[in-house]
């Protein structure tokens, strides 16, 4: 067969591998205008803070969240910082001496509150920090005091002795029922009871407000902070971003949000405008736990 002919015949396959291609995601802008990994890259090296929106059991979710902190880190070296939702602030301590090399990986791992699905999805971010030397802040509220306000509402919180305020924001919690996630979240909440109703965004609100507090705590002019939590803690510029704004009003934020869809061919309408670069994922991906 002809070199010529051998040549045609790999473009078609080529080509026709392309047309039947399954992407395991696309990337959109917040007006659901195609994108791209690139693009969504280039735009956030400029940012003070990044929020990675992710579904938390999702796989594509967390290897784009370990590409994009490989990525940042190319640009920026030891002026980035990554954070977590996953991560609550009582284990600052022991996550430093884990990444200092003071103590050793099981002692970590077997004496820190990790979430079930450490292993295969924050692990890798976690051990990426440790190799590059990079700060990683846990920046979640202790689930114990998020429990006590869903029970207590924020008057629970001012018991609590004053090492116990020292790992969440600052009181008096600002608090607006106008912001839309609260909103929902108290439409909903208040389907099982006026009490429950009320408590029950005001615990979603002290989880951003205290990651809020503690990204801006440990952000400095020149740095950037790449922060992973679920996108409901950052969809539509709302929650962890809300409490940030009031903290300092011009920092320079891109998010980033994940979404599932049947058919990732187009954004659906619900999931623009929900971040400035939305990850659309097949509904049917492989899950992570």
């Amino acid at each position: 067969m002809k070199t010529k002919t051998i040549l045609a015949i790999a473009v078609a396959l080529l080509l026709l591998s392309f047309s039947n291609s399954k992407p395991a995601y696309k990337v959109y802008d917040s007006k659901g205008k195609l994108s791209d990994y690139d693009e969504m890259i280039a735009a956030t090296k400029n940012a003070d803070i990044v929020f990675f929106g992710e579904i938390h059991d999702d796989a594509i979710c967390h290897w784009l969240e370990l590409q994009t902190a490989k990525d940042l880190y190319a640009a920026k070296k030891s002026d980035l910082l990554l954070g977590a939702e996953m991560f609550e602030s009582d284990n600052q301590l022991i996550l430093n001496e884990y990444l200092s090399g003071l103590i050793k990986q099981k002692n970590f791992e077997d004496e820190a509150k990790l979430w079930p699905n450490y292993s295969t999805d924050y692990k890798p971010l976690v051990e990426f920090a440790k190799k590059s030397k990079l700060k990683f802040i846990a920046s979640n509220i202790p689930r114990r005091y998020a429990s006590l306000v869903n029970a207590k509402g924020f008057a629970g919180l001012d018991s609590l002795s004053k090492e116990a305020k020292e790992l969440i924001a600052p009181l008096p919690i600002k608090y607006d029922t106008t912001v839309g996630c609260y909103k929902e979240m108290l439409k909903m909440g208040g389907m099982g009871g006026a009490h429950s109703g009320a408590n029950l965004p005001k615990a979603q609100a002290i989880k951003d407000a205290t990651m809020a507090y503690f990204i801006y705590s440990n952000w400095k002019k020149g740095k950037q902070i790449l922060h992973f939590n679920g996108s409901y803690h950052s969809d539509n510029y709302e929650g962890i971003l809300w409490y940030l704004k009031q903290l300092k009003s011009n920092l320079k934020i891109v998010t980033i949000s994940a979404v599932e869809q049947t058919s990732i061919d187009a954004l659906e309408t619900d999931n623009n405008g929900k971040a400035d670069y939305i990850i659309c994922i097949p509904e049917d991906m492989t899950k992570s736990k």
